[in-house]
């Protein structure tokens, strides 16, 4: 439903996006995660055709964004961060002007505006002025604007800046009951919000995606925290007889977590009985062991090592 292909951005001499690639199936619900600047805005922009990339190519439902905006957008439902709303009109006339501006035939008009209404929580705000709502208020008449077409693809900027929990919370299944006709591709900085909400998760730093997983995935991966008395070659050479281990990081900024002389690393490995594993090739070795066990994978981790680390997961 949406692919991206090599996307690059440049803004003079600043390279926001620098071949950017996925491809997001219909009815899934995806996850855009990165630090400040990382570029996801802007590939949004690119995504709904505000901008052109400067290489590379994007589509949507097989429609080229580039080539074809304007019949693009009208299968698109996006939210920006800033909420795109008028102060001054009160909110069933603010959507009235959406649904004409889209073209919506007259006769169904009613009927849209008040399933986005009733879904969004606006029905008793449908003859406020929109200056008057709470800053939550206007985020949610910002969604309605996005859903009220029926769009076969949402992709939403912060959706749930300036929501109170409970609010959050009927946001979240707003979008879970969208997705079921509907393909959502979600930023936020919110990362629970993610675990909560996605299947996948994208993670872009440095106009590069980093990580492209399923949640449940990354999340399961078998890895452990062992701390040992030996030299880092040394241990290193035993730690790859295991045959399953993928990945032996040394933690150097963990470093005052372990005791003197001691080196601490996280392994993953493909075998499920990693720490069992660990153990025995300690004790067959005369290594001491100041620590082992399994390091449960959140995605705050998986972020938190993908952009301080400056690499992939």
């Amino acid at each position: 439903m949406i692919t991206a292909n090599g996307i690059c951005k440049s803004y003079g001499p600043t390279r926001a996006l620098n071949g950017v690639d996925f491809k997001i199936r219909a009815n899934e619900i995806v996850g855009l995660l990165g630090p400040n600047g990382a570029g996801k805005t802007t590939l949004m922009k690119i995504l709904t055709g505000f901008l052109h990339p400067s290489r590379g190519q994007a589509t949507i439902g097989g429609l080229d964004v580039a080539a074809d905006p304007l019949r693009v957008q009208a299968e698109v439902g996006y939210l920006p961060e800033n909420a795109p709303v008028y102060s001054d009109m009160v909110v069933q006339e603010y959507l009235q002007m959406i649904a004409e501006l889209r073209e919506i035939p007259a006769a169904d008009q009613l009927r849209l505006i008040g399933d986005a209404i009733r879904s969004t929580g606006l029905v008793e705000q449908m003859v406020r002025p929109i200056g008057e709502l709470s800053k939550g208020l206007r985020q949610r008449v910002g969604l309605a604007q996005a859903i009220l077409h029926k769009p076969k693809v949402l992709i939403l900027d912060e959706p749930t800046s300036g929501l109170d929990p409970t609010q959050i919370a009927e946001i979240r299944r707003l979008i879970g009951k969208l997705a079921k006709q509907a393909t959502v591709l979600l930023s936020t900085h919110i990362l629970s919000e993610v675990e909560l909400t996605c299947e996948r998760v994208l993670i872009i730093d440095q106009g590069e995606v980093k990580t492209d997983a399923q949640i449940a995935d990354l999340k399961a991966g078998n890895t452990a925290l062992v701390s040992v008395d030996q030299p880092e070659t040394e241990a290193r050479k035993g730690i790859q007889t295991l045959g399953g281990a993928t990945d032996i990081r040394l933690l150097a900024d963990d470093a005052s977590e372990a005791p003197s002389g001691f080196h601490r690393y996280r392994i993953t490995s493909d075998n499920e009985g990693l720490c069992p594993e660990l153990f025995d090739l300690a004790k067959s070795r005369g290594w001491r062991l100041a620590e082992l066990r399994q390091d449960h994978n959140t995605l705050e981790s998986v972020f938190n090592r993908v952009v301080r680390g400056g690499g992939a997961a």
